[in-house]
């Protein structure tokens, strides 16, 4: 699968940032909504484990910034963390949004032919866990699919996991510098793919990524001309907050 999805990337050249960018509360449906307005085919979301086990979306370790509730996330339950309104910072016309779980929005993706690319984000002390129970439940919900999501990860462990459990699953190595031995890591953890913050990149390590095989992912691009330079530098897709900017491409 890895070796396929190396020389055929199927994601297109823009991603939507946890879900819907800027637009609306990261990380929930009503995210992923704003995405299929403006067109987008794809979407990247921050995946961990509530106390009893469920996957949801949320990227910080606590639920006080994106929520009306405080604590870490890890030490609640689905059921409490449902409770939560997870639309209400953004404004009085998200109020009420739920955080997702990752089921939800399998179901609300594989409805409107929507990509994914799913980060593991574990919270403190997680890691294994999480790597191994995201890719077993994402491996269920897209059973299946003809294309499937894409597992990533700043976590190592988390990663070498998600492989043991679902090695079938294409994954990608997230890093915000992009680390001497990049091609070492991607091997041993079977990448398809190494996702890096765009200032980290320069033309001549963009071409030594893809010339090892690889694809190669930035994020967070928010101004187009930073957005037509990676692409030119040979950058196969942009995981972008401005979906009003930047319009939806192949």
């Amino acid at each position: 699968m890895s070796q396929h999805l190396k020389q055929s990337w199927p994601y297109p050249e823009l991603v939507a940032h946890r879900g819907g960018g800027t637009l609306a509360p990261e990380n929930t449906l009503a995210g992923f909504r704003e995405g299929i307005r403006y067109g987008y085919r794809a979407a990247e979301c921050d995946v961990k484990l509530s106390a009893d086990n469920v996957c949801f979306l949320l990227h910080d370790d606590t639920v006080d910034r994106t929520s009306n509730g405080q604590g870490e996330a890890k030490l609640k339950t689905m059921a409490e963390l449902s409770m939560l309104d997870a639309g209400g910072w953004k404004g009085a016309a998200f109020a009420g949004e739920a955080l997702p779980t990752l089921a939800n929005v399998a179901a609300y993706c594989r409805g409107q032919d929507m990509l994914l690319n799913i980060e593991i984000k574990p919270c403190p002390g997680r890691f294994e866990e999480t790597g191994r129970l995201v890719a077993q439940e994402a491996a269920r919900l897209w059973a299946g699919a003809a294309v499937p999501p894409l597992l990533s990860s700043f976590e190592i462990e988390a990663l070498r996991a998600a492989q043991a459990a679902e090695p079938v699953l294409p994954r990608a190595f997230l890093c915000e510098e992009i680390p001497a031995n990049w091609c070492e890591i991607l091997r041993e953890l079977d990448c398809v793919a190494l996702h890096c913050d765009h200032h980290a990149l320069t033309e001549a390590l963009a071409g030594d990524i893809k010339q090892a095989g690889y694809q190669l992912l930035c994020y967070t691009v928010n101004d187009t001309a930073d957005a037509e330079r990676l692409l030119a530098w040979g950058v196969d897709s942009l995981c972008t907050d401005r979906l009003d900017l930047l319009p939806a491409r192949g």
